[in-house]
């Protein structure tokens, strides 16, 4: 039977299933998970995603599972980033020909960015937290300020102040069109500042660990916490509390984009029957290959046999709304977008605001030096991306931007 995936096998170390196929697999990423797979933990094989690319410690868009143990930045410090959309009842045909007030509209109902410097006029951060925020952040206190008991190093984080907001980078609120002129919502964010608290604080932990009990590693961004261990249920607690932060994140922003849209159009709409909000940077406990596990999705969506997933393209892009196929082989898993092929910095030095414009037209967007390191060339090709995992999803809805805000 002919594979969709390329297989990698070094002897010591765990295979690893890479669908890879038609898309760039850099080199630096490949010796990452090499390295990875040098890893007693790793249970049965490492699942590689076709939007591969290099991280920090682990590689983005890796399935990682482990048997009773986890590595901390292997999930890294954006716990529980992940995607939401709605379908509206709206269609192309009932919006106006410009753009350019819904996008300012999205971008006052959701804080975004960040200003530089310490100073507590952060843009990106509420200033007064508005009543829904404060309703949904006593849901996660009480789990909170445990977990703040024991670690109170993690208190000193933006927590309530970010419930609610974007953050920067490749984050982003968008306006999308599906193939039947029918509108929908999209964002993607994460846990923010309490995520990366969380996330930093325990990698530095397990690091820790690794001296303590002179355990050495192909790369100490490998550090893990064993079960048994004194802080592997602390951590494990920790980071599910931080995905529940980053799924009500998701609503939350998505509750004040549709008040926002509807403010600017004079027709009545609703949100459709289908919304999707997945992870795709997260640990879930898991069956597969005759074991209970920890799966790590780096940059990774799970695609359980009929579970509705995200996957984005690049702000000139397409996105698509996938349903999975359930391929065991890659841990019921697929891409959480189109990946990286050039670094946000030397994006930077290779294209202009000419190229950014010219790249996004037809998107209503900010066409700036600040977004040209977000620029579509700076990421592999989604049609290909998608291509490589055609046995791990198939596409319910493809997705246009025309209006995108990002962080």
């Amino acid at each position: 039977m002919c594979r969709n995936y390329n297989v990698i096998e070094n002897e010591g170390r765990a295979t690893i299933k890479a669908w890879t196929k038609g898309v760039p697999f850099e080199e630096q990423a490949q010796q990452q998970l090499n390295n990875i797979a040098t890893m007693p933990l790793v249970h049965s094989h490492i699942a590689v995603m076709p939007d591969v690319h290099l991280g920090k410690g682990a590689t983005i868009g890796s399935v990682i599972p482990s048997v009773e143990a986890v590595i901390p930045a292997a999930v890294g410090v954006d716990i529980g980033c992940g995607m939401v959309a709605t379908k509206t009842t709206l269609t192309a045909s009932q919006l106006p020909d410009n753009l350019s007030a819904i996008r300012h509209a999205f971008e006052a109902a959701v804080p975004h960015g960040r200003t530089s410097g310490r100073g507590r006029a952060d843009r990106g951060s509420w200033h007064n937290v508005p009543d829904v925020v404060a309703g949904e952040w006593l849901k996660l206190q009480a789990r909170f300020e445990r977990i703040c008991e024991k670690h109170p190093a993690i208190k000193k984080s933006n927590n309530v102040k970010h419930l609610g907001t974007m953050g920067t980078g490749n984050h982003f609120l968008e306006l999308c069109l599906d193939e039947n002129d029918a509108v929908w919502i999209m964002l993607h964010s994460g846990s923010r500042g309490v995520g990366n608290r969380i996330g930093t604080y325990f990698i530095e932990l397990a690091k820790k660990e690794m001296q303590r009990h002179q355990i050495n590693l192909p790369d100490m961004d490998l550090a893990y916490l064993e079960e048994g261990s004194d802080y592997f249920d602390d951590y494990v607690e920790a980071v599910e509390w931080a995905q529940d932060f980053a799924l009500k994140n998701r609503e939350i922003m998505m509750f004040n984009a549709i008040a926002a849209l509807r403010k600017q159009l004079p027709i009545e709409f609703s949100t459709a029957d289908l919304a999707v909000n997945c992870h795709h940077n997260y640990i879930s406990r898991e069956h597969h290959f005759g074991k209970d596990c920890y799966v790590t999705r780096k940059g990774a969506v799970r695609a359980e046999k009929g579970e509705m997933g995200i996957i984005p393209g690049s702000m000139g892009a397409k996105s698509f709304i996938v349903r999975g196929l359930g391929n065991p082989e890659s841990f019921n898993s697929c891409s959480h977008g189109a990946g990286r092929v050039m670094s946000r910095t030397k994006a930077k030095k290779v294209y202009n605001v000419d190229d950014q414009i010219a790249a996004t037209e037809g998107v209503e967007c900010r066409k700036d030096a600040s977004v040209i390191d977000e620029i579509p060339h700076a990421y592999k090709d989604i049609e290909k991306v998608m291509e490589a995992q055609k046995d791990l999803v198939e596409v319910v809805y493809t997705l246009k931007q025309i209006v995108c805000v990002k962080g």
